[in-house]
């Protein structure tokens, strides 16, 4: 029998990488995107795009309000930071950060899971997240997984849920290559925080900024347009 995995799939670098790695290890996936309130569409459209580049069993979006709560640059009237380079301070945790994010995501691809049969859950948080947002450290992944298994009727049941983090241990370069090396095609993902109307990265927000260090120490061209060259 297939094992199936849920994967969410945000439309960025990270979480596409994440799908081509389940994908590569013989999941049958079935991708999960939220149009949560955010700042632009334009990463729901790129999620679209490689939910198909990968064939997957099913591609679902959940809609859910999260401009209700605010408190967050991408779904408030918060500015995006715009800087020429990374923040030094990574203790800080950035504007950016969504409150409960990752653990309303998890939470509802784990309802979908369960009613799939499918015990692994596969989200692209990796190292360069750690510290900026608690809610893409490995302790995390770790308690989501306990929670998991102790709070559904499939986890007391089997007691198998597995929640895979496979970029946590990797820097934005090693990520790229590692996505290059499963052809993932990375034109078909969006990572800027607040692109121009016509959806032409801003080249400055801190997702700009880490996608064009990651290419650049990786050696591989970024095939995204910046409205800023400016280098990291």
């Amino acid at each position: 029998m297939q094992k199936k995995a849920v994967v969410l799939l945000s439309g960025g670098l990270d979480s596409a990488t994440t799908l081509a790695i389940a994908s590569a290890q013989g999941y049958d996936c079935y991708t999960i995107s939220f149009n949560y309130g955010q700042r632009n569409q334009f990463e729901l459209g790129a999620a679209e795009k490689i939910a198909a580049h990968f064939k997957v069993v099913d591609h679902l979006v959940i809609s859910i309000d999260l401009r209700k709560i605010g408190g967050s640059a991408l779904t408030s009237e918060i500015a995006v930071p715009k800087s020429q380079k990374l923040q030094e301070n990574v203790e800080a945790i950035p504007v950016t950060y969504v409150p409960a994010r990752n653990t309303i995501f998890l939470s509802l691809a784990l309802a979908w899971a369960e009613t799939l049969d499918a015990f692994d859950i596969f989200i692209g948080v990796n190292a360069l997240d750690f510290s900026g947002y608690p809610d893409c450290r490995p302790a995390f992944i770790e308690a989501f997984e306990q929670l998991a298994n102790i709070g559904t009727k499939s986890g007391q049941e089997h007691g198998k849920f597995k929640i895979h983090a496979p970029l946590s241990h990797l820097s934005k370069a090693e990520i790229i290559r590692k996505g290059v090396e499963l052809r993932l095609d990375y034109s078909l993902t969006h990572s800027c925080y607040d692109p121009s109307e016509q959806g032409i990265a801003c080249g400055m927000c801190e997702s700009c900024l880490l996608r064009k260090k990651g290419f650049r120490q990786a050696g591989i061209p970024d095939p995204t347009t910046y409205q800023s060259l400016e280098e990291v």
